[in-house]
């Protein structure tokens, strides 16, 4: 699988399980949404282990735009509210971010 692939499988359980949470505490849910949101971060940790970069820390920076671009797509379908122009605009912005971050190059000093 491709890191992307990887990076939006891993958005998509990290806001799964984060859903749950709000569903619970601010929508007033039952606790039993905890089970299923506690197991999408759960694997949500575990997949994002599968992106190939040399550092943890390089991957999280990277997998921010995808998570942010999912956001959007999670706002637009699941809580059926569509995004605003500037959404799409910065979410565009760092997925650029991303990708300049997980497949650029490194700049040295002179």
């Amino acid at each position: 699988m491709s890191n992307y692939a990887w990076f939006g499988l891993a958005a998509l359980l990290e806001i799964a399980g984060c859903f749950a949470f709000w569903m619970w505490l601010r929508l007033g849910k039952s606790i039993a949404w905890l089970a299923p949101g506690l197991a999408c971060l759960m694997l949500f940790a575990i997949v994002l282990t599968r992106v190939e970069a040399q550092f943890a820390g390089r991957a999280y920076a990277a997998y921010g735009g995808i998570y942010i671009v999912t956001s959007l797509l999670w706002l637009a379908v699941v809580e059926r509210t569509r995004p605003e122009l500037s959404d799409l605009c910065g979410a565009a912005l760092c997925l650029a971010g991303a990708t300049v971050i997980l497949f650029g190059w490194p700049l040295r000093s002179p």
